[in-house]
């Protein structure tokens, strides 16, 4: 409901004295989500560019994304906790001007170490100022109803932002080049600078120590495991460094697991990972995330490659997967009411299974109707009609003091869902690839995209019972405030 609906005899004297300031303030945090956002998957569609010209192979060309996302999901949680320390306002403007930096860096890179390593240095000033956006959006409404608002808005730049990307990074591509798909993000960057503090409060301050070697641990274990995954194809999966990755990226876990039980300060509250359902459902999107990351890195070559599209147009090929996910978030608050959080994950993950398993079919002789078309459809319907369920779930029984940590451990897990799944899909693909041409190998990796949705489907019909009467109550409070907000 909007305002003017909402108040419409009483607007101009019951706004609050500050309600332009907060409005820019919301506004203007927002457009940095959407940078955000929008890096991960920018850069999707001008990776045949990309490869062109910096001559990455089928396999490598995947760091290009999961170098971002590697880094911004394995500090995500240390960056929470440095906004908590340090002033939420103060971090987001410190993350976001190494994003900023790094993108020119990137946009000029000359080597595909070079673009690598300024997409890590991306991911970090991401992780610094991601996890400030929701607090900041929430100190800057003036009123209730317009924290609502401003969380229904973040709701449609996150779910929106990786769809408008790809249109973007296509016409960047098409009209100039792969490397304004980075440069894009320098003025934008540099306007939220210059406004955000005269526009935005800084938080208050809460005093404590870092958990270094958690979020240490957490990241090169992160990196550790899809070094391995990625390489396997080409080293085999028997050899001493495939094998060598998984271990230290298992040992590294581990250490993680072991550090926040003790720290007096985790990253991860311990308490939030011992509920059923929330790591059910945290495992679910994982899965669904690493499958829709993986469709989007294999589906944008196949329609430039095979089919012969454009950068942009290839961005408009999206557009069903996009459309999708905003028809059905529109209606799934009204859907979790009457169906409940599990019963519309099993309908989404058996969708989205098909809609995969109908992909692989793409082949040579394809076209866009036929073999594309459909299940980006499915997917993205799919897509909208899980997400919030699984938010739902992941926030449900959370105590308010905790509330940010849930959060954080949400967008850590979609991020690394994202960099395992391609690093997955990516190792399958490549095991079946011919030189010189695309086809080969795709059959296999859509089918493992399909089989990520298979099991997501298995965790909600197992993981995710509906609990016992006495574990029933606590959730229903954070639900619908989880529904109201979107």
């Amino acid at each position: 409901m909007s305002l003017t609906t909402s108040h419409n005899r009483g607007l101009p004297t019951e706004l609050p004295p500050n309600a332009g300031r907060a409005a820019a303030g919301v506004a203007i945090v927002l457009v940095a989500q959407l940078m955000i956002v929008l890096d991960a998957t920018v850069v999707n569609v001008a990776l045949p560019r990309i490869d062109a010209d910096l001559g990455f192979g089928p396999a490598s060309l995947s760091w290009v994304l999961n170098a971002y996302t590697l880094a911004f999901g394995g500090l995500l949680l240390l960056g929470g906790r440095l906004g908590d320390v340090f002033g939420r306002l103060r971090t987001f403007e410190i993350g976001l001007a190494v994003f900023t930096v790094a993108s020119a860096l990137g946009g000029l890179a000359q080597t595909p170490g070079q673009l690598v390593a300024t997409r890590t240095l991306q991911g970090v000033g991401a992780a610094l100022a991601a996890p400030s956006v929701l607090a900041l959006l929430t100190t800057s409404a003036p009123d209730e109803a317009a924290r609502n608002r401003a969380l229904a808005l973040f709701g449609a730049v996150s779910s929106g932002g990786a769809s408008i990307g790809l249109i973007l990074g296509g016409l960047l591509t098409d009209v100039g080049s792969w490397r304004w798909t980075l440069f894009i993000n320098v003025p934008l960057g540099l306007a939220v600078l210059a406004l955000a503090r005269r526009n935005v409060s800084e938080t208050p301050r809460r005093p404590g120590r870092f958990d270094l070697v958690g979020a240490a641990s957490a990241t090169v274990g992160a990196v550790s495991i899809v070094w391995a995954l990625i390489g396997a194809p080409e080293h085999g999966w028997t050899s001493v460094r495939t094998i060598g990755g998984f271990v230290l990226g298992a040992v590294l876990l581990v250490l993680l697991a072991r550090t926040e039980t003790r720290h007096p300060h985790p990253m991860v509250q311990p308490h939030l990972v011992r509920n059923r359902r929330r790591i059910g459902a945290l495992v679910s999107m994982a899965l669904i995330i690493g499958a829709n990351l993986s469709m989007f890195f294999l589906v944008v070559q196949y329609v430039q490659n095979v089919l012969g599209f454009g950068p942009l147009a290839s961005g408009f090929a999206f557009l069903p997967f996009s459309l999708g996910i905003f028809g059905m978030s529109r209606i799934t608050p009204r859907l979790i009411t009457t169906l409940g959080p599990r019963t519309m994950l099993l309908i989404g993950t058996s969708a989205m299974t098909v809609g995969y398993a109908w992909l692989s079919g793409a082949g040579a002789d394809g076209t866009y109707l036929g073999s594309v078309f459909g299940p980006m459809l499915i997917a993205g319907l799919s897509t909208g009609l899980v997400f919030m369920p699984i938010t739902a779930t992941v926030l449900a029984g959370v105590e308010p003091e905790h509330a940010g940590s849930a959060s954080g451990l949400l967008q850590t897990t979609q991020q690394l869902g994202s960099a395992v799944g391609v690093a997955v899909i990516v190792s399958v693909y490549a095991a079946g690839a011919v030189p010189g041409q695309f086809v080969p190998g795709l059959q296999a990796a859509f089918l493992t995209s399909a089989g990520f949705a298979a099991l997501a489907l298995l965790v909600a019909a197992v993981v995710l019972r509906n609990p016992r009467p006495a574990e029933a109550q606590a959730p229903e409070p954070e639900l619908e405030a989880v529904v109201e907000a979107a």
